[in-house]
């Protein structure tokens, strides 16, 4: 038997053989970026780019590693009761001969999540009907760094491409267009004032759009608040594609990263304008597929 997917009701019955041969390539996927970060952590080595996942979410690799199913699919065999220890799983039914059925139950969802998911619901939405922006050039990595001192420079470690006062020159001269609130929190105060927008936590809702890197990135995170709803495949998928962003993010800012193997995006002229837009846009229809699944989890989880 490989599984049993019930027409009547929707619910996939996966064997004990079945889901483990899913969990642990789902360990096997995801060890390919929690191992590499766990191993610089225990060297005390940093990495600007392939580390921000696991620091500026704070979901730890071990909970990117663990395997949950989703909504509708029940685990059978007797090692599906290791998931009771979970939070949101229970037990179906285990009668005498019967091997043990265990399922995530959105019923477990508290008042308080069921709220923050409806929330998460209406943004998700908002922005899949708002048109994308694609003007931005990712100045809002230069516009952390405006006016600081070297000694201030959040990844001083690494040199930057160019001198502060021609960094500062570049953001003065550029349309600032930044609509991403945790984006913008790190402006530094200079530079503040020079956006177009004053993007507030609360204003998520009418100001997120789906060319922004920042707001692609965070479906990670919603994939993750939504855990322990969230297939892990959709959570491996959210974090492949935040992973990837976030190596265009920093190739278009003002550090120098070519020692570790990227090249810089140029945004300071045209042609790397140019080159940030396309990937802009590649991102964009990427986290197109990726929301709607987080959608429709979001219709699941509110019945």
């Amino acid at each position: 038997m490989i599984s049993e997917t019930s027409s009547a009701t929707g619910t996939t019955v996966l064997p004990e053989a079945v889901w483990r041969q899913l969990q642990q390539a789902h360990e096997r996927r995801v060890r390919a970026w929690t191992d590499p970060h766990q191993l610089r952590a225990a060297r005390g080595e940093k990495h600007p780019v392939h580390d921000f996942l696991f620091h500026y979410y704070a979901f730890r690799p071990s909970w990117l590693r663990r395997w949950h199913p989703g909504p509708d699919v029940v685990l059978t065999g007797e090692g599906a009761r290791e998931f009771l220890a979970r939070p949101g799983y229970r037990l179906l039914g285990a009668n005498a001969g019967e091997s043990p059925a265990v399922a995530v139950d959105p019923a477990a969802l508290s008042p308080g999540r069921r709220e923050f998911v409806a929330w998460l619901r209406g943004l998700l939405s908002a922005m899949r009907t708002r048109p994308p922006y694609f003007g931005c050039f990712g100045l809002h990595e230069w516009a952390m760094v405006y006016r600081q001192t070297p000694e201030e420079v959040r990844h001083n470690q690494h040199p930057l491409r160019f001198p502060p006062e021609e960094i500062a020159r570049i953001v003065a001269a550029s349309a600032i267009c930044c609509s991403h609130h945790d984006a913008f929190r790190f402006f530094t105060a200079p530079a503040r004032p020079l956006n177009r927008l004053q993007p507030a936590r609360d204003d998520a809702p009418a100001l997120e759009q789906r060319g922004c890197l920042h707001a692609n990135m965070d479906l990670y995170k919603w994939a993750f608040k939504l855990a322990p709803f969230t297939p892990a495949e959709l959570t491996a998928d959210c974090f492949e594609l935040a992973r990837d962003i976030r190596e265009v993010d920093m190739r278009a800012s003002p550090y120098d990263l070519r020692t570790l193997g990227f090249e810089p995006i140029a945004i300071e002229n045209p042609a790397g304008r140019e080159e940030y837009e396309r990937h802009q846009r590649a991102f964009t229809a990427r986290g197109e597929p990726v929301r709607a699944r987080l959608l429709a989890l979001c219709d699941r989880l509110l019945g």
